[in-house]
């Protein structure tokens, strides 16, 4: 258990989740300012994209923090009536998850939004992901991420 509170903490206190809180001197809104500031290499963040089709359908997808999303490579893992994806918008992603872009995470959406992981997320042993505040990380294991996420893992990243 941890002093930091978010919808994030608590969503992995209530399912015994072990994490390690990683705080941050000042607020960060990118994958370098989070990795510098957590200690770690950009390979073991999770980058948490918010993508929308033009039905109005959200879709998380997660990359580790050196790679990026593919929206194509998406979408071919979604049912068909799924279309062209785009990056969602600042307010989209605050209405959609309840936090600022940067500080998006991939826990506690709505149900109706899937989850799909990279398949280079699943290769690591731990991860870290943002805690819901611009001012924490957490580390974490991947598979408690994965499985608490009920991610779907797929080759995602731009290759």
């Amino acid at each position: 258990m941890s002093i930091l509170k978010t919808e994030v903490t608590r969503i992995l206190d209530a399912r015994g989740i072990v994490y390690r809180v990683l705080p941050h001197s000042e607020p960060v809104f990118t994958v370098e300012a989070a990795a510098r500031q957590r200690g770690v290499v950009k390979e073991a963040m999770v980058k948490s994209i918010l993508l929308r089709d033009r039905d109005g359908r959200y879709v998380m997808a997660c990359v580790t923090g050196d790679a990026r999303v593919d929206p194509k490579a998406v979408r071919a893992h979604l049912p068909e009536k799924w279309k062209r994806l785009w990056f969602a918008t600042a307010e989209e992603i605050l209405a959609v998850t309840g936090c600022v872009q940067g500080a998006v995470t991939p826990l506690g959406l709505p149900r109706d939004v899937p989850v799909i992981f990279d398949e280079g997320i699943a290769r690591r042993e731990t991860v870290t992901i943002s805690s819901g505040d611009v001012m924490a990380g957490l580390e974490l294991r991947a598979m408690d991420l994965i499985a608490l996420s009920q991610a779907r893992i797929a080759p995602i990243a731009e290759v």
